[in-house]
Formats: structure tokens, C-alpha cells, sequence
């Protein structure tokens, strides 16, 4: 069975987007921010872990 694609209203998908757009890049900092944490955690990890652990200064 085909269906038919539903014809929608350019105008409001484009109201969709512009709300969507209008609330910003909220997740994108959210990730950007989450991977810093793994990285510094990974860091302060290493430096614990291997670095002190082997006398170091």
C-alpha cells in the first residue's frame, strides 16, 4: 500500500521552526558542556592514577 504524502501548510512549518529556533542552542551546549566533564575527568584520572602514583612531582 502507498500512501500519499499529507499536505501541509508551508506557513506552519515554518512557525514550528522558527519556535524551535527560537529557544536557542540548549542542547548543543549541553553536550559540548558533558564532554569537558569527560575529559577533565579522564585527566584529573590519569594524573591520580598514573602520574602521582609514580612518585611523580
Amino acid at each position: 500500500m502507498i500512501l500519499e504524502p499529507i499536505e501541509r501548510d508551508a506557513s506552519h512549518d515554518q512557525a514550528q521552526v522558527d519556535a524551535v529556533v527560537a529557544r536557542g542552542p540548549g542542547g548543543a551546549f549541553a553536550v559540548a558542556g558533558l564532554a569537558v566533564v569527560i575529559v577533565l575527568a579522564i585527566w584529573v584520572a590519569f594524573y591520580v592514577l598514573v602520574y602521582l602514583a609514580r612518585g611523580g612531582d
